[in-house]
């Protein structure tokens, strides 16, 4: 007999991050015939209510910790450095089920590269609204169109399917175009394509 089909689940690390994972992969084994692993990055050890979460998951939704990184500050590079680890356990799955995808979260597009490099179909899961989801796949266009700071616009940004929003109510991450959080978010929203 041949195996279920076995997708991998990369969120970032953080509840903000499992928790819309967690219920896609719950949707998933409601609707399809799938079995699931939750691969999860950590920062530190991890907390309680993140095991009560895991505990808590169907049989057919397994989870496995990644070893800690240590930067605390932003989760790019967090993630990067998780990417040895996932390698491995993505390779172990690979030769022990039928990996069929790799879904990352947000802020796991380097991983992307690992699953093609390992021929498992990538994809990208964004939980978010109309609104950032319109900025992500705009950001790049807006990069280039405008020379100040996103906060200092003087009109109001036009995003397509959305209202006119200023720019000093875009979403902090994307404020300061000098910052390291810009810069982050803009490396990891500019591979969502």
């Amino acid at each position: 007999m041949e195996q279920k089909p076995h997708i991998a689940l990369l969120p970032s690390p953080g509840m903000g991050h499992l928790i819309p994972l967690v219920e896609f992969a719950k949707l998933l084994l409601h609707h399809h015939d799938f079995h699931i692993t939750c691969i999860i990055p950590t920062i530190g050890s991890p907390s309680k209510a993140m095991k009560e979460i895991l505990q808590d998951l169907p049989t057919s939704i397994d989870h496995v910790f990644l070893p800690p990184s240590l930067d605390y500050k932003l989760l790019s590079p967090c993630m990067t450095r998780s990417l040895p680890s996932l390698r491995d356990v993505l390779t172990s799955l690979v030769a022990t089920t039928r990996l069929v995808a790799l879904v990352v979260g947000p802020f796991g597009t380097d991983a992307l590269d690992v699953a093609k490099e390992l021929k498992v179909s990538p994809y990208i899961f964004y939980p978010t609204n109309a609104l950032v989801l319109s900025l992500v796949l705009n950001l790049p266009k807006l990069d280039e169109t405008v020379s100040c700071e996103h906060r200092d616009l003087p009109e109001p940004v036009k995003l397509p399917g959305c209202i006119p929003i200023r720019g000093r109510d875009l979403i902090d991450p994307i404020q300061d175009r000098t910052s390291e959080w810009y810069k982050c978010f803009f490396t990891e929203q500019n591979r969502c394509d």
